[in-house]
């Protein structure tokens, strides 16, 4: 997964105005503690991002 695939699903779930603001002010336990933002910043992979996001949000498997 592209990070721009990250962002449209985060856009999709969450709406345009507030992906981003979820992205950098939510902690994701998954990530141990980390934003979306600080994930990607610390090099974790999108794919993984994203898995971490879809858990936290308890969106449908389908998501996935």
């Amino acid at each position: 997964m592209r990070e721009t695939e990250l962002w449209r699903r985060l856009e999709a779930h969450l709406g345009r105005a507030y992906a981003r603001q979820w992205a950098e002010h939510t902690a994701l336990p998954d990530l141990g503690g980390r934003t979306v933002v600080e994930g990607l910043a610390a090099g974790l992979g999108a794919q993984s991002v994203w898995r971490a996001a879809w858990a936290f949000l308890d969106l449908p498997a389908s998501e996935r």
